[in-house]
């Protein structure tokens, strides 16, 4: 089993920055994806960005040149700052780590993009 942290999300206004961060210990695998999901009521999950073992990264076509995906593979860590964050960013973020068939998901942490 993957025991996954997530911290970083909150309140922010329109063209605001966050950095999500989280952390997975127990059976974790080097050679496992990282990424991040949204979520917001009456919809289904969607992927926001990945990245692979080897650093090779996919964003949704919404956030890109606003998100970067990065990890430390040193401490099972990976990232997602946000930049020019805009209402529509509104979800609940959850952190996937897996491959494959073989995933597990974070609790989530809320992220609120409002003035």
């Amino acid at each position: 089993q993957v025991h996954i942290v997530e911290s970083g999300g909150g309140l922010v206004q329109p063209g605001g920055s966050l950095r999500l961060s989280c952390t997975a210990s127990g059976s974790m695998r080097s050679y496992y994806a990282m990424g991040w999901y949204r979520q917001v009521p009456g919809k289904q999950r969607e992927l926001v960005a990945l990245i692979t073992s080897g650093g090779s990264t996919n964003y949704a076509d919404s956030v890109k040149g606003r998100f970067t995906i990065s990890r430390d593979n040193a401490k099972n860590t990976v990232y997602l700052q946000m930049n020019t964050l805009e209402p529509e960013d509104t979800a609940v973020y959850y952190c996937n780590v897996g491959l494959g068939r073989v995933a597990y998901w974070g609790q989530g942490t809320q992220v609120t993009v409002s003035s």
